[in-house]
């Protein structure tokens, strides 16, 4: 940065606001290119905002919360559905809007709404949707998943609420939050973030040829372009900081957990710390969806990433996760965490990251020579210690 130039220097404006929920931060976009190969099975993007002179001051490990707007073609469906017109004005807590300014910024349409299904189960007698609610949670979600609130409205072909009453049982549009891949010491005046996008295809239960998706995920891949802006606001995560930089850390991020340890690696490269660095990595194959991987790969070479480990779950018969590579790393995970490292894993919470817990007092139990109940004790007192941070959704 030149010395007299403001970039990235909050200005007065920006100084007095604090940039919320209800007053984002229109960042405008300088990169939005996918990630992932076209015939991958995930869709990942990489996105860089500029947020020079907006005051917002982010560290490794923070999150950005993007506010979407719904695709206009299933709003328009909503309100051909509804037999109203599009500029039917509607007075809600927000004041008066449109309906289909109400539908694009102001409601989630995208998931199935609890109450719009309680509302059919009771007040208009769906013995089959109640039955539903009534039954194992696991298959109502398996129900639900990709699914729409168009498709509840469809499910009674008699059914004509008034707007009003159709958006009282809609939930508010929330913002979607996403890990920071970038450092605000080599990436000035900017902010990196790597979506997933989330798509649901047309299938035959549905019997309508549409496709489905995320509110911001596809909202972010179709509808934002260079140029554009988009709303956002910070989430500063104090529990997921780097530490001093003489500390060796390990990290684990399959999939998109990659994104916040891309920030910490280059934000250590850039100081003068001797503490090492140690990513675990997982994708499914090498060449579709090893996400950042001519950066990670040089970075290795450069000495930026002292180690390495990837595992590529769809490359040969057996899956191999990353708790597998840890396991058979076992031995230098325990040397280093007894020596004093700190451990982070980031990514999907649901299976991830209780098998990475499990493989980890695996590995403790078997080279701490302990009993499987001290391992997780230790585990315990590493995340008491803030030696064992986690960052899972």
């Amino acid at each position: 940065m030149s010395e007299g130039s403001t970039r990235g220097r909050p200005t007065r404006d920006a100084k007095r606001q604090r940039w919320s929920r209800r007053n984002p931060f229109p960042a405008t976009v300088v990169e939005n290119t996918l990630l992932t190969a076209p015939e991958s099975s995930k869709e990942v993007r990489h996105l860089v905002l500029d947020i020079a002179g907006s005051g917002l001051d982010y560290q490794p490990g923070d999150a950005v919360n993007v506010t979407p707007a719904n695709e206009p073609a299933l709003v328009a469906a909503l309100i051909d559905r509804l037999g109203v017109p599009a500029d039917t004005v509607i007075t809600d807590r927000k004041g008066d809007r449109t309906l289909a300014q109400a539908l694009t910024h102001g409601f989630e349409i995208t998931s199935v709404s609890p109450y719009l299904l309680d509302h059919l189960a009771n007040a208009r007698g769906r013995e089959d949707v109640a039955a539903l609610l009534a039954g194992d949670r696991a298959e109502l979600e398996a129900w639900a998943r990709g699914r729409d609130v168009l498709d509840l409205l469809n499910l009674d072909s008699d059914w004509f609420p008034t707007p009003e009453a159709f958006l009282a049982e809609l939930k508010p549009l929330t913002a979607r939050t996403y890990s920071i891949s970038s450092s605000p010491t080599v990436h000035e005046g900017t902010v990196h973030l790597t979506p997933a996008t989330i798509r649901h295809y047309a299938t035959d239960e549905w019997g309508d040829g549409r496709d489905r998706g995320g509110a911001a995920s596809t909202y972010l891949a179709d509808r934002v372009e260079p140029g554009d802006t988009v709303g956002i606001y910070l989430t500063p995560n104090k529990s997921f900081r780097l530490p001093e930089p003489d500390t060796d850390i390990i990290m684990i991020g399959p999939g998109t957990g990659i994104a916040p340890f891309r920030a910490f690696v280059h934000e250590r490269a850039n100081d003068d710390g001797s503490g090492r660095n140690w990513l675990f990595h997982g994708a499914r194959k090498r060449d579709h969806d090893f996400l950042y991987r001519d950066e990670i790969v040089q970075m290795h070479h450069d000495g930026s990433l002292d180690r390495l480990d990837v595992a590529f779950s769809r490359e040969q018969e057996d899956k191999v996760y990353v708790q597998h590579l840890m396991d058979s790393h076992g031995e230098d995970i325990y040397t280093w965490l007894r020596d004093g490292a700190v451990l982070y894993v980031c990514g999907d919470a649901d299976r991830m990251a209780a098998d990475v817990e499990n493989a980890l007092a695996a590995i403790i139990a078997e080279h701490g020579e302990v009993e499987p109940d001290d391992a997780r004790a230790e585990l315990d007192r590493l995340r008491s210690e803030g030696r064992y941070l986690r960052d899972v959704y």
